[in-house]
C-alpha cells in the first residue's frame, strides 16, 4: 500500500467558538533567533551559537465577502486604546474524513490588518477579503 502526503485544501479553522470557511491561510511559521556568544577564555577561534528568542510570524486568512457578514469588521472594531479583543484560533487539516490530522494552535491572536476586496468592472472573479492576525505563540500537532 502507498502512502502520500497530506493534500492542502481540505482545512478548518475555528476562532471564538464558531467555525469559518477561507480559501487560504498563510504565514504558519515559528522561528528561533540565534544567540552567538565566544569567551574570551576560549580555544576555539569561532562564536557557538546557542538557540535564543522564538519569532512568530503574522498570519493571513482569505475568505469570500458576504453579504450582512461583518465577522472581520467586528473584531477589528474591538480596538480601544492600547487593547483589544484576543482570541485562540484553531487551523486543521483534515483528512478525507474530515478528521485533523494537523492542528495549529493559534494563542491570543488579534487583528493588525483587515482588508476588502479589490473591485475591478471586468472582472469574474469572487470578492474576497483578508485578515492578518498577529500572535503570541503557535503550537505544531502532527497526529
Amino acid at each position: 500500500m502507498a502512502t502520500y502526503p497530506i493534500p492542502k485544501f481540505h482545512f478548518r479553522v475555528e476562532w471564538g467558538g464558531t467555525r469559518i470557511g477561507f480559501t487560504e491561510v498563510t504565514g504558519l511559521e515559528v522561528s528561533t533567533d540565534v544567540i552567538e556568544y565566544r569567551d574570551g577564555a576560549s580555544p576555539e577561534y569561532s562564536k557557538i551559537k546557542m538557540p535564543g528568542m522564538q519569532k512568530f510570524g503574522n498570519i493571513t486568512m482569505k475568505r469570500g465577502t458576504f453579504a450582512h457578514d461583518n465577522e472581520y469588521y467586528n473584531w477589528w472594531n474591538t480596538h480601544a486604546l492600547n487593547t483589544i479583543e484576543r482570541r485562540d484560533i484553531t487551523i486543521s487539516l483534515l483528512n478525507e474524513t474530515h478528521e485533523p490530522v494537523v492542528v495549529w494552535k493559534v494563542k491570543n491572536a488579534w487583528p493588525v490588518k483587515v482588508q476588502s476586496t479589490d473591485l475591478k468592472g471586468d472582472g469574474n472573479e469572487v470578492a474576497i477579503e483578508t485578515i492578518e492576525i498577529a500572535h503570541e505563540g503557535l503550537t505544531i500537532q502532527n497526529d
